[in-house]
């Protein structure tokens, strides 16, 4: 009875790892939803595969929301703000192609990933873009959080 009782707690302890993703300190996750429907003309061109648009809003994210169209009716949405500093004057990237740049330190984010792509080689923590989900229903992408 104690060797089962002890494999058990064993297996408890082992199962409540704490492996998960880290937190951003710099970017709030706040909770919203936002749909954009792409029978209109600013949202149109998410119809077509890699084609990017950035959703100006204080409806969508902290700082707005890219949005790409990955192919195949998949969307990824992703925080318009830098996320390797507190949003700031600077911080609101901008786009080109399928990169989005930050203007405060020049780190450049795939928009098909959210990965930086110039990582510096130093000891620091850098942040990945924050991913929204983004679904397709209707002719909208619905993105939210």
């Amino acid at each position: 009875m104690m060797k089962r009782l002890s494999i058990v707690i064993l297996l408890i302890i082992t199962a409540c790892s704490n492996d998960g993703t880290n937190r951003n300190p710099f970017l709030q996750e706040i909770g919203f939803r936002f749909e954009a429907n792409l029978n209109l003309p600013t949202y149109s061109p998410l119809t077509n595969t890699g084609s990017v648009v950035y959703i100006n809003s204080d409806l969508a994210g902290t700082r707005g929301v890219f949005v790409i169209n990955s192919g195949f009716d998949q969307f990824r949405a992703f925080e318009g703000s830098c996320p390797n500093h507190a949003p700031n004057d600077c911080s609101t990237m901008s786009f080109s192609g399928q990169v989005a740049t930050c203007s405060c330190e020049g780190y450049e984010y795939s928009l098909f990933t959210g990965q930086l792509l110039n990582r510096p080689d130093d000891e620091n923590r850098y942040y990945d873009m924050l991913e929204y989900r983004a679904t397709f229903s209707g002719g909208s992408v619905i993105i939210s959080n």
